[in-house]
């Protein structure tokens, strides 16, 4: 059974027992906890919680889920996948274990001519929690099962929570017996490789707090309702189906494995676990690259970005040990769009932008492993000078974290070198790596926001937005909250007299709450009748469950009561500088693409009165003449003075009209859309926008920038604020034209001339300063003291000389010293009251012991400084000039004891 069909029986099974269907969120959701999405439940969160009322008491999902916490056994276990797909039914108060066991068991032994999956019953177990004896009194009942074949199993195994506060409860899960083949008998307590977990039911009842493990956490009380989330995977009930060993081996991983052996001069399963091992990696993480470039990730170096881009390059180098040297990233990406593209059609949609950006971080790679391969070649060197024979375990770090090299390839070729590597060494740089990460993650993670309080008004229904048509509008006050309590009644001065978090819920608002880019409007709520006295600033104005107007304030006079009428205003100024820089972030949008091509896609935009920040998708920096293009196209179109016209249409219907939409972003059925000027822009957009194009004013774009590899970001202000800037600039060149006397358009020329004047005079400067270093050199070996059989010359030079000048001058003043035993030590009084220090020792001192690196420790230490180098020269940097002499000192004091 093909895995799209395994996934169309579950949706079916469930659609036709009552439950709606409910799309796959995005991998990339709002949540402090999550860089991904990683459990079919966690759109489902606030439900479970009871901050929001479910819309449907029963529903179904598969649920795009990225995990990779152990990306690095990924290959190595045949059960490990990056990326997932986790089928799951739910319930919010309706069924409870009986349900979820029926459900789960007609579905998994059905015949196929009935819509199940025709797995044996006689095959399946199950486990429980240990004290859930109703959950084993159904599986008796509904499925049959003998006592023998149901297991009783601890917190660890058989208690749900998602590792913070949050709901939990017991779970109940369903492994499938392989046969004697693949281990020893006994149940999943025997063996999880012969019994595997094809489906876990989770008994939603109770609420867990704070806890410093997965089995150690208090257990504050029931849930409002009793809910079921089930998770079955998809990856592991195909590869039961399919009759194969591994899930790597299914019909949407096996096309990857297959596309790279044709290109390997090695198969797949021809016996080297190690090469298997690097085909698993390809498949798996080039499915989870697709689907994460897919939701609107770029490579990066940190956050999400940072495991794209760690994924992408374990594709890279695992095709690399596999012999695999020509370009193969076009060809991988559209494998993995033909065998996923018929459960995610925006693969296929979207396949374009996906392959370029993999593409380039296939070509920036392969020049970061060129780069890696000469640090290789220097370390290998150094290491055979010294007369050891393996790789320092610091090094092969060194490759693994600054080029991403494995620790495999680090091997292989430390191989080819004739060398061992230090592994144990690397493994404890790993190892601590990875616990800095662990506490960093652990640091991170947080109980979800208690929205409890406001779920009564939440059900209520949503806060009327009126601020399209008008910029005041006559409210009532529906909730008060206070540092998110609610309270009946607030003032000026607080409950206690201390600044507190006051927000306002009202039925209706004019207030922008921020979104898409566009942060919040500014203005004021009144009193109105007896009320009147009441006044607040509005500072902010937040979504609660994205449907409810959450108006912080500050109360300046009077109180307000829940239940009061007011008047909300926003500052008609605000408003229109607001409306400049979102509408003006369209233009530009719309002249990025009309200038570089339809793949500068948005990738981020912010904006506020008189200022706008839009990042895009682009491999590399524009030119100053594209710039220019882009400005003079934006501003071309705000002189057209465009009609902005907005209008409702059904979410598919605008996306054929080419309605532009934001990468991983999830949209309603039926979606608001912007168009200025017909089709000079049209954008999926819930933002204020100005009436005409004109009434953006000036469009002033100040710089153009990297955010990450392949997103591109452009600054720009509109309206007063860029004729303020434009008028800053026209006084600056004024003044500069003056000063060189000259007319404005020849300032950029004269400016220019006296730049390389200034700098060839520091270079001349610099020449004659070492000249003069080299002088005092002369005189420094002349003068050379003598410290027991060592001749040392340890000098303060002068400011102005770097750390590449006393290099040189070292081995000068070494080289006039001759055979004997002869130490050189220069200290320069750097800039910022920097210390760099250089040492030499001549090969008759090493034989005496004398070594230039650990010398610079001596050095370092007085001045608090670092640095290393070899036994013949050695070099670091400190701070402190008032502590060169007692380095001297130090140095001769070092040297006498040799």
């Amino acid at each position: 059974m093909q895995t799209h069909e395994i996934r169309k029986r579950f949706l079916d099974h469930f659609v036709n027992a009552g439950h709606t269907e409910v799309p796959s969120a995005s991998v990339i959701l709002d949540d402090p906890n999550l860089l991904f999405v990683n459990a079919g439940m966690v759109q489902f969160v606030p439900y479970f919680l009871g901050a929001r009322s479910a819309p449907w008491n029963r529903a179904v999902s598969i649920q795009k889920c990225i995990r990779t916490p152990d990306i690095d056994e990924v290959g190595i276990t045949t059960r490990h996948n990056t990326f997932f797909q986790m089928a799951g039914n739910f319930s919010f108060g309706d069924y409870f274990k009986k349900g979820a066991i029926e459900f789960a068991w007609s579905l998994l032994t059905n015949p196929t001519d009935r819509g199940g999956y025709g797995f044996d019953p006689e095959r399946l177990w199950a486990t429980v929690y240990l004290d859930d004896d109703e959950a084993i009194g159904y599986w008796q009942e509904v499925a049959g099962l003998p006592l023998e074949r149901i297991q009783r199993r601890g917190m660890a195994d058989n208690y749900w929570s998602m590792g913070i506060p949050g709901p939990c409860g017991p779970s109940s899960e369903i492994y499938y017996d392989r046969g004697p083949e693949y281990g020893i008998e006994g149940g999943p307590e025997a063996n999880e490789d012969r019994y595997i977990e094809i489906w876990n039911l989770v008994f939603m009842q109770n609420e867990r707090g704070e806890g410093t493990s997965k089995e150690d956490f208090e257990i504050l009380g029931p849930l409002p309702r009793k809910n079921i989330d089930t998770g079955m995977g998809i990856e592991r009930v195909a590869c039961l189906l399919q009759g194969v060993d591994n899930v790597y081996e299914t019909d949407l991983l096996r096309p990857a494995i297959d596309l790279m052996a044709a290109r390997a001069p090695r198969g797949y399963g021809q016996g080297n676990h190690a090469d298997d091992v690097r085909y698993r990696i390809i498949a798996d993480h080039s499915r989870t690259a697709a689907i994460i470039i897919g939701d609107g990730v770029s490579p990066g170096n940190e956050g999400r970005g940072y495991v794209l881009r760690r994924l992408l390059r374990r594709i890279i180098r695992a095709a690399k040990l596999l012999g695999i040297d020509d370009p193969f990233m076009a060809d991988l990406m559209a494998t993995v769009r033909d065998a996923m593209g018929p459960s995610y059609p925006e693969l296929v949609s979207d396949y374009d932008r996906i392959a370029r950006i993999a593409i380039a971080e296939e070509a920036a790679f392969n020049r970061t492993l060129a780069s890696g391969s000469r640090l290789f070649d220097d370390a290998a060197r150094a290491t055979k000078a010294s007369g050891a024979s393996r790789l320092s375990g610091s090094d092969a770090f060194t490759l693994h974290d600054t080029y991403g090299f494995p620790l495999e390839l680090t091997l292989e070729m430390a191989a080819e070198a004739d060398l061992g590597v230090d592994e144990e060494g690397f493994r404890t740089l790993m190892a601590e790596q990875r616990q800095r990460a662990k506490a960093d993650a652990a640091a991170r993670k947080q109980a979800h926001t208690d929205l409890s309080a406001y779920r009564e008004l939440v059900d209520a229904g949503p806060t009327e937005f009126t601020g399209f048509d008008e910029l005041t509008t006559e409210a009532t006050i529906l909730g008060i909250f206070v540092d998110g309590k609610r309270v009946p009644v607030v003032s000026h001065t607080g409950r206690d007299g201390t600044q507190e978090r006051v927000e306002l819920i009202l039925d209706r608002s004019p207030f922008y709450a921020e979104s898409g880019g566009q942060i919040a409007d500014e203005g004021d709520i009144r009193g109105t009748g007896s009320s009147e006295t009441a006044k607040a600033a509005v500072t902010d104005v937040q979504k609660i469950a994205k449907t409810l107007w959450a108006h912080r304030i500050n109360v300046e006079s009077g109180e307000f009561v829940e239940g009061d009428t007011v008047v909300a205003a926003v500052d008609p100024r605000w408003r229109h500088g607001a409306t400049q820089g979102h509408s003006g972030t369209h233009m530009v949008h719309a002249a990025l693409r009309q200038v570089l091509g339809p793949n500068a896609v948005q990738a981020g935009s912010l904006n506020r009165p008189g200022y706008l920040r839009f990042d895009f998708n682009f491999q590399g920096a524009l030119s100053d003449e594209q710039r220019e293009q882009v400005e003079e196209v934006t501003n071309e179109a705000v002189q057209a003075d465009f009609e902005v016209h907005t209008f409702h249409e059904n979410l598919e219907k605008a996306k054929a009209m080419g309605a532009m939409a934001m990468f991983g972003e999830s949209y309603p059925d039926e979606v608001r859309v912007v168009e200025i000027g017909g089709p000079f822009s049209l954008e999926l957009c819930g933002g204020t926008h100005v009436g005409r194009s004109a009434q953006i004013g000036p469009v002033t774009i100040l710089g153009e920038s990297s955010v990450g590899s392949g997103v591109r970001r452009v600054e720009a202000y509109v309206g007063l604020d860029s004729f303020r800037h434009l008028a800053k600039e026209r006084a600056l060149m004024a003044g500069l034209a003056s000063s060189l006397k000259v007319p404005s358009e020849e300032v950029p020329a004269r400016v220019a001339t006296l730049v390389e004047r200034l700098r060839a005079a520091e270079k001349e400067l610099d020449r004659l300063r070492l000249a003069g270093a080299r002088a005092a050199a002369v005189n420094a070996a002349a003068g050379a003291e003598q410290v027991g059989k060592v001749r040392l010359v340890a000098q303060r030079m002068a400011g102005g000389i770097s750390a590449g000048d006393l290099r040189s001058l070292v081995g000068d003043i070494r080289g006039k010293l001759g055979s004997e035993p002869a130490v050189v030590a220069l200290i320069a009084e750097g800039d910022d009251d920097t210390v760099p220090y250089v040492v030499a020792v001549n090969p008759a001192a090493q034989d005496l012991g004398v070594r230039a690196n650990d010398l610079v420790k001596v050095v370092g230490a007085a001045v608090n400084g670092r640095g290393g180098g070899k036994a013949d020269l050695a070099q670091g940097s400190g701070q402190g000039a008032a502590n060169i002499d007692a380095a001297l000192a130090a140095v001769r004091a070092e040297i006498g004891r040799s």
